[in-house]
């Protein structure tokens, strides 16, 4: 029996021209989401509710919850890491390495010790669409660890070609990447997601967890029982801890992200280009 028979798919909104990065905040019952190409971020509340969270947004992407429930989010504009602050006023955490600008921050999570990582692939520079045209000032496209309190950046990995999503497992072990590298590279790009064991702030050992078709990975998620839930072009791919295919959500827009929320964490948040979708899982 697959994962995903007899699941009912609700469209909830679709005021968005790329919707991308849902994140669940408990205290509000709700899902922020962005509007990458609109420049913009989206709260749906589960009340039904919708409403402009910011705008303009610095092209946000990408974003994640912290243990405090401030939302941390990658802003193409800005090529950095900022976190939104209780009150609403937003404070820029790190936005350089080594003195030299970030490509794009794309998508970004926090492990339960409080560093945060995040992918850095050059598509919110590569046009004015997604953020400012400019040129790249690092050599690559890394996945970075960052250490709030100590201001701490590391390099995590540098085996990726165009990193975007990323997720740890349940017990935070092991990392979860996907590279889409095939949209740059058609001959010899990927189209997978990796997976990383994670060693301090760094990863190690990386390899293919599974392949990803049709269209590519972006974002992800993984549930309690570590299967990763995966955007592809014409849906949501579930897949098993040990990378088997175990079920495939079919929707109607081509999908860009998932996040798990909901009071009891059994609902999957879907952002697929204009719209916000939800599903209820068991968990």
């Amino acid at each position: 029996m697959s994962l995903t028979d007899s699941l009912v798919i609700e469209k909830l909104c679709s005021p968005a021209i790329w919707a991308e990065g849902p994140v669940w905040l408990p205290q509000q019952d709700a899902v922020v989401f962005s509007d990458v190409k609109g420049n913009r971020m989206f709260r749906w509340q589960r009340s039904g509710e919708l409403q402009v969270w910011r705008a303009p947004s610095h092209y946000a992407n990408g974003n994640a919850r912290d243990s405090e429930g401030r939302v941390i989010s990658c802003e193409h504009g800005r090529r950095g890491i900022s976190r939104t602050e209780h009150d609403g006023s937003v404070t820029m955490l790190v936005e350089k390495v080594d003195g030299k600008r970030f490509n794009s921050p794309n998508d970004v999570v926090v492990r339960s010790d409080g560093t945060i990582w995040f992918t850095d692939p050059p598509y919110g520079i590569t046009s004015d669409d997604e953020g400012y045209h400019a040129h790249s000032q690092v050599i690559g496209c890394y996945l970075y660890c960052f250490d709030p309190p100590s201001g701490k950046l590391t390099i995590a990995a540098s085996d990726l070609q165009r990193p975007n999503g990323l997720a740890f497992s349940p017990d935070e072990s092991l990392m979860y990447v996907a590279d889409m590298s095939i949209i740059d590279f058609p001959t010899l790009g990927r189209r997978e997601l990796r997976v990383y064991s994670v060693d301090g702030h760094q990863l190690s050992d990386g390899k293919r967890f599974a392949e990803v078709a049709p269209g590519i990975p972006d974002g992800f998620c993984v549930d309690r029982q570590g299967n990763i839930w995966c955007s592809c072009a014409d849906g949501v791919i579930a897949f098993d801890s040990r990378g088997a295919t175990v079920g495939k959500i079919l929707l109607p827009e081509c999908v860009s992200n998932c996040t798990l929320g909901g009071p009891n964490g059994d609902e999957l948040y879907i952002t697929a280009t204009s719209s916000l979708y939800r599903v209820r899982i068991s968990q």
